[in-house]
């Protein structure tokens, strides 16, 4: 459950991104060097989670931790918000160092951001800066509206809580600071990567590319909905745009899909989809493939962009809330093949794209209320997700308790509730994190189910029918019980895998029983440092009572009647007993037994 160990699985992984000839970041089995390594690759993850900066060359650009880097570890400029960064980064090699040592005033004050903005290229002894900050120096020289630049101290590490932000800005020469402590990090920058989501949608803004003979087939419509006047704009767009987005912007921008992209699993809708790039040569695609549907806040169209054969599209804030397995798919064929292999397979191949631009919400429009967009969006997002079927589980996905739980749970325990269908699919295929640590959203239900005392609705019930509406809010009404949940969902899991030769019953039939009655006992005290331990002790005490509360469940007459019946051997002539146990765990009586027994 450790998130510190996550992060180091993904500076790992930042650092095989670097060519070979970046021997720095390619340290093999020396301890030093590898601390330096992942020292700067954890400044490749603030640029690339922050400022999505994709490629490690275009990150290490911006990586100035060498001697000579006046006090600044990374920058980055800023040009379409206007804004200029300097970072100061302390990384720690190990969990207790990372999540509690703290940076040194000394290392804060030795940042020359003031210096840099005058142009100084040498520090105050008269020692020369490196290359990347006269680089840097030059690059601010040649922006004629530097004046309107907000400039941003980053401190990627640990801060004494007595030094409040206006302590740092003075000691940063009054320029605003912003301090990503351990907590931030690995909710900021940790959870982001490995779920997918790491851009700020609402400063993304998208270019589409159109071939201008096809710019007069565009359709723009003004339908009014009993939440207010919206614009459709429907058009055919070159599949490799599309797939650059997803490629780029990943789960960020299916905020409002009920699901997140799935795995081109064999004989799925997406192994067709790509089938229909990858095999076929002309453009059945456009026909086969029922389109996108995106959501934005403006739609801009302009086919003057001093750009021959060509027209563009502006989409503030999109949100893709159908096609989005259409989207993944073409992104994951973009990032398989080399650029001459994709130009030929994208070639001429177009996809229908609905651009649905929603009423903006601002205090003289009444139109439109927050609450109304929500709520058509989910209208139009169930209306039109029916290429793969969406679930009720896939439904109940963007609701409140679901995402708090989500939340809470990654912040307590390190693991990751997946209430999207493939949310975590980076992490897994980045070999980020291990599937271990992704929560099952339906085991998780069942587990709530049993705790509730319902374990014969947990053991044999519909999926679909636990996360109807109705139904789910009465199994999870609110995410106020959570780490009881995890931890039973711990015990769970152990059940599972655990073989018991005096009492089979305990991984085959009665986990759900057992949760049951070990809900009842949990002490909402304990440390989750303990979590482990106890719950290994509880199976321990388990293994020791079940045979004997078996033995109690056998003797019952109304069980003896219903589940263990006596039967004479025609061929012996012995009386045995029929053991029926999966009907028990399943019946009736199941749930007086365990209430009278354990006195629950």
């Amino acid at each position: 459950m450790n998130k510190y160990e996550d992060l180091i699985n993904i500076l790992d992984t930042l650092c095989r991104e670097a060519p070979e000839s970046y021997s720095r970041y390619h340290p093999n089995n020396d301890s030093g060097k590898l601390l330096q390594a992942r020292s700067r690759a954890y400044i490749h993850l603030f640029l690339k989670v922050k400022f999505g900066l994709m490629s490690f060359l275009e990150r290490e650009n911006y990586v100035t931790d060498d001697p000579g880097d006046a006090g600044v570890d990374a920058y980055f400029i800023d040009k379409e918000n206007r804004k200029l960064y300097f970072i100061q980064s302390k990384f720690r090699n190990t969990t207790n160092n990372f999540e509690n040592k703290e940076i040194t005033l000394e290392e804060l004050l030795a940042m020359d951001v003031e210096r840099i903005m005058e142009g100084e290229d040498k520090n105050e002894q008269g020692d020369f800066y490196n290359n990347k900050i006269k680089n840097l120096i030059a690059q601010l020289q040649i922006i004629t509206d530097l004046p309107r630049y907000s400039i941003k101290v980053i401190i990627l590490a640990n801060v004494n809580p007595k030094l409040n932000k206006s302590k740092l800005n003075r000691i940063t020469c009054g320029y605003d600071v912003e301090v990503y402590n351990n907590e931030r990090v690995y909710s900021e920058l940790v959870f982001p990567l490995i779920s997918g989501t790491y851009y700020d949608i609402k400063e993304l803004k998208i270019s589409i590319n159109i071939d201008r003979e096809n710019s007069n087939r565009r359709i723009e419509y003004d339908p009014m909905t009993r939440y207010g006047e919206c614009t459709v704009t429907a058009l055919f767009v070159p599949t490799i745009e599309i797939a650059k987005i997803l490629s780029k912007y990943k789960n960020s921008i299916l905020k409002y899909n009920p699901r997140s992209y799935l795995d081109l699993a064999a004989g799925s809708v997406n192994e067709k989809i790509a089938k229909s790039i990858t095999d076929i040569n002309t453009n059945e695609f456009a026909l086969f493939n029922n389109g996108i549907t995106l959501l934005s806040d403006e739609t801009v169209y302009s086919d003057k962009v001093g750009k021959k054969n060509k027209a563009e599209i502006i989409i503030t804030n999109p949100q893709i809330i159908n096609g989005g397995q259409t989207a993944y798919t073409l992104s994951v064929l973009y990032e398989k093949f080399n650029n001459e292999e994709l130009q030929e397979k994208f070639r001429n191949k177009d996809v229908l794209l609905k651009i649905i631009s929603l009423c903006e919400d601002d205090e003289n429009s009444s139109t439109c209320p927050n609450q109304d967009k929500l709520k058509l969006i989910e209208e139009i997002s169930i209306a039109t997700n029916q290429q793969n079927e969406v679930s009720e589980a896939d439904r109940r996905a963007n609701d409140k308790v679901q995402i708090e739980l989500q939340e809470l749970i990654y912040r307590d325990f390190g693991l990751f509730y997946e209430r999207k269908r493939g949310e975590f699919g980076d992490g897994i295929r980045n070999k980020y994190i291990d599937r271990k640590k992704i929560i099952d959203r339906e085991h998780f239900m069942r587990v709530c189910l049993a705790s509730n005392k319902e374990p014969v609705k947990a053991f044999s019930g519909s999926t679909k029918a636990f996360f109807e509406k109705t139904n789910f809010d009465k199994i999870l009404p609110n995410s106020s019980q959570y780490r009881k949940y995890v931890y039973l969902y711990m015990l769970f899991q152990k059940l599972k895998k655990a073989k018991y030769k005096d009492c089979p019953n305990i991984h085959l039939y009665a986990k759900f029983s057992i949760i049951m009655v070990v809900s009842d006992q949990f002490l909402d005290t304990l440390n989750l440092s303990e979590y482990e331990d106890s719950i290994d002790r509880k199976i321990e005490d388990i293994k020791q009572i079940w045979p004997q509360f078996e033995q109690y469940a056998l003797n019952s007459k109304p069980n003896k009647d219903l589940y263990f019946k006596d039967i004479i051997d025609k061929s012996t002539g012995e009386k045995r007993v029929i053991l029926n146990w999966p009907s028990y765990y399943k019946g009736k009586t199941i749930i007086t037994d365990l209430i009278t027994y354990f006195k629950l």
